[in-house]
């Protein structure tokens, strides 16, 4: 009876601010409204998608805290952002508590144990495209619900269930597509019919428009399994089973006894000083934190101030900076469980020193000229993220992921949710390139049990004891350099958040030698500049998604959504 009361009352909640949104603020034609900047006094969310967002802050209003909201929006998105919310995924998540101590979860994927260095080539040593993309053999352990289980075990305050309620809630009663989730699942709808054996209901015969409803009726019922029996219903349980079976059909290689051993790890955070505050970020196997602290110990030793915002000089160092720290990441970073990840040398001041020598200012290093550091002795696009702070301090940034959109295209029968394809982060062949481009080595070569290398970011900025900013982004590759962007804008070129969030954005990853930019919003002139420099510039989509949250000296919180997805803010 309680069960069916928070139902019907989270229903409730629902429907009024689907009213009130589609009232006031929504775009013409869409059916949710989505509040790009919002400002609060003490409290804010901000995901991928505004029903989540409205889920956070009901969580905070019912006396959650911060790691509840998380939890609530995480089962959340895996309805309502299908592409890349996910209970058969995995990500990382970040908490600095309200004492000032921080943690870090793993809860990254990790290869069935039938898995070899091998898996993806054909007899002749070749990668077989497309075989670690799609289908049942390309998906890894998740970890998504394990990783949720944990961080409610330490910190939660609300009872488990009541945090899964209204995303089973959204599932068994249906969401309204806007337009780019409509778009979305159009643009897939072949390969997802191709690779699932009977109808799923992300398929329909004609396409999908903006506000037709998507109902997820076996989603729904695995979500109300996992409420009332916890994270062994999906490792031990009926969905587990199911999963299993999913991937016998598909000829993929899960086991119960796969999902059985899976442990999501609390880890050291990594902490760092930059333009005077403290950056907290997530350590291997995210090269996220290695990666961007690399970034800002380079930044300072060149002088760049407010007015350099979107200089050419400046997107140029970024650049020669990228290259160098990318190079680092293909040859020394993986699973810490499984190779001697050298974290303290690629953080030493010295070292920094040293990969900075060759840079000009004036012109580009090819790619082909930078090799990673010498350390003595040493051998060897779908992602999202929200932020969320509660009003006594507490945030949270979490980064998760199926890795492409819907993952492996694969849903699990009778359970109705996607399965991710993560295996691709490996490196299937040294050398050989990822879907994102990234070289990988010996380091992140596929191992069984073994957790594969990632760029998820999530990361805190902590200024005098105090959370400063919040962030995070998806993007695969380019999630590094999304975080160190917004950092630099906001912290040394003095931005505020929403302009930050909404400003153009620049990509380099040493391989391929290319300097991204976003289609039509850097300025001719700025592009024929680069190009006379020596960058080969490519215009593409749009880079990152980012969710973050800014706390000024007064306590005054900003919630910036960005522009470029269905992302909406909310403060409490």
């Amino acid at each position: 009876m309680i069960k069916s009361f928070i139902l019907k009352y989270i229903t409730l909640i629902i429907i009024i601010f689907l009213w009130q949104g589609c009232r006031q603020q929504a775009t013409v034609g869409e059916p949710y409204a989505i509040q790009k900047v919002a400002r609060s006094s003490q409290a804010m969310v901000v995901t991928a998608h505004p029903l989540a967002t409205e889920i956070g802050v009901e969580i905070l209003e019912r006396g959650g805290n911060a790691v509840d909201a998380a939890v609530a929006v995480q089962f959340a998105l895996a309805v309502v952002y299908p592409i890349a919310g996910n209970i058969g995924g995995g990500g990382f998540m970040l908490i600095r508590d309200t004492s000032g101590e921080t943690s870090a979860l793993d809860f990254r994927e990790k290869a069935p144990m039938a898995a070899y260095r091998d898996l993806y080539l054909d007899s002749m040593g070749q990668v077989v495209e497309g075989m670690s993309i799609t289908g049942h053999l390309s998906v890894g352990v998740p970890g998504a619900v394990d990783g949720m289980w944990k961080a409610h075990q330490r910190y939660g305050r609300l009872p488990w269930n009541e945090l899964l309620a209204p995303a089973v809630a959204l599932a068994s009663e249906g969401i309204l597509l806007t337009s780019q989730e409509a778009a979305e699942l159009n643009a897939e709808r072949e390969v997802i019919r191709t690779v699932n054996a009977g109808p799923v209901p992300f398929i329909q015969d004609i396409p999908w428009r903006t506000g037709d409803r998507l109902v997820q009726t076996e989603l729904g019922a695995t979500l109300q399994r996992i409420a009332d029996a916890g994270r062994d219903e999906f490792y031990l349980g009926e969905t587990a089973r199911l999963l299993v079976r999913e991937s016998e059909r598909g000829g993929g290689i899960l086991t119960m006894d796969d999902l059985a051993a899976y442990e999501a790890h609390w880890r050291e955070p990594l902490i760092g000083r930059f333009h005077g505050m403290e950056v907290i970020s997530m350590p291997p196997p995210s090269s996220g934190g290695v990666a961007l602290l690399q970034l800002l110990k380079a930044t300072e030793h060149y002088l760049i101030d407010r007015d350099a915002g979107t200089c050419v000089q400046t997107v140029h160092l970024m650049t020669e900076l990228e290259r160098r720290v990318y190079a680092d990441r293909a040859k020394y970073l993986g699973d810490p469980d499984f190779v001697d990840v050298p974290m303290q040398i690629l953080l030493d001041s010295q070292y920094i020193i040293d990969r900075l020598r060759g840079i000009r200012l004036d012109t580009v290093t090819p790619s082909s000229e930078i090799q990673a550091g010498l350390i003595p002795g040493y051998e060897s696009d779908q992602t999202t993220h929200f932020s969320i702070l509660d009003a006594d301090g507490m945030a949270v940034s979490t980064t998760t992921t199926l890795n492409l959109a819907y993952g492996s295209k694969v849903v699990v029968e009778g359970a109705g949710f996607f399965l991710n394809n993560e295996m691709d982060d490996f490196s299937i062949k040294p050398g050989v390139p990822n879907y994102f481009g990234l070289i990988g080595y010996a380091a992140n070569a596929i191992e069984p049990g073994k957790r594969m290398l990632s760029s998820m970011t999530p990361t805190i900025v902590v200024d005098h004891e105090k959370p400063r900013l919040i962030v995070g982004s998806p993007g695969g590759s380019k999630i590094i350099t999304t975080v160190y962007q917004i950092i630099l804008q906001t912290l040394v070129f003095g931005q505020d958040l929403p302009d930050a969030v909404a400003m153009p954005r620049y990509h380099h990853q040493w391989r391929p030698d290319t300097l991204f930019v976003e289609n039509g919003r850097v300025h001719p002139d700025t592009l024929e500049q680069l190009r006379h420099m020596g960058h080969r510039v490519v215009e593409r989509t749009p880079i990152g998604r980012v969710d973050a949250i800014w706390i000024d000296d007064n306590g005054s919180v900003t919630g910036a959504a960005d522009p470029r997805g269905d992302d909406s803010a909310k403060g409490h």
